[in-house]
């Protein structure tokens, strides 16, 4: 018997679930142990990947319209205006943080935290739009989650205010609209025949990738290459 969309996105976001203590560094941010500098780094990596993942998102829009799935461009359209608020909200996260313009614009990005981009920019080449859709919204699960407890943890441990906060803030809020954009997307992959196995995959990867990202910031947070000697709330 076929899933329905609901069911489809509700059993691909269990299956593609991380493991609870999958991620080495939202838990010491969670406490405040994490370096203030991690933070700033993070930031400074996510001004690499927002713009990135910014154009792959239309790049899907528009291979999405070519192919007449019309609702998942919608969805990959709403993701890239996204990008964008998103990309004004690190600025005061970045001032925040202490990070002058002059490193903001010359910090050299990581290969550990970048390969999710990169990921993502090969779904926008090669992967079949709804797939994507399906891939993106479990992956996005986890993202939020993850920026609720570093959000809350910026204010309780850090000292951030809500304009600080602001770009963690968004990626954590519910986005009614858009999964309402995914469930469409989805059904009608169903519909037509285009919902592969090949979500799972992409899913497995995108996962696997972003905790390459959290990882290589904790092995900085561990070993000091994150800079100074300043410890969680001693900005």
């Amino acid at each position: 018997m076929t899933p329905t969309a609901q069911e489809l996105l509700r059993t691909t976001a269990a299956r593609l679930a991380p493991e609870p203590a999958a991620n080495p560094l939202v838990p010491r941010i969670a406490d405040g142990r994490a370096r203030a500098r991690t933070i700033a780094v993070l930031a400074l990596e996510q001004r690499h990947v927002i713009p990135a993942d910014r154009r792959s998102f239309q790049h899907l829009t528009r291979r999405a319209a070519e192919a007449k799935d019309l609702e998942s461009a919608a969805f990959f359209d709403t993701l890239a205006d996204g990008e964008s608020l998103a990309r004004e909200r690190l600025t005061p996260l970045l001032d925040a943080c202490g990070v002058s313009r002059a490193e903001a614009a010359t910090y050299e990005p990581q290969a550990g935290c970048q390969t999710y981009p990169a990921y993502v920019a090969w779904l926008a080449l090669n992967g079949e739009p709804a797939d994507v859709v399906l891939a993106l919204t479990a992956n996005f699960a986890v993202w939020g989650a993850c920026c609720a407890t570093v959000a809350r943890a910026l204010r309780d441990h850090y000292g951030f205010d809500d304009e600080a906060c602001g770009f963690f803030d968004f990626f954590a809020e519910p986005a009614p609209d858009l999964d309402r954009q995914a469930l469409a997307a989805v059904q009608a992959g169903l519909d037509r025949g285009r919902i592969t196995t090949a979500h799972l995959r992409y899913g497995r990867l995108l996962g696997q990738y972003e905790e390459m990202f959290w990882e290589t910031l904790a092995e900085g947070d561990g070993n000091g290459d994150g800079g100074g000697d300043e410890t969680a709330g001693g900005r």
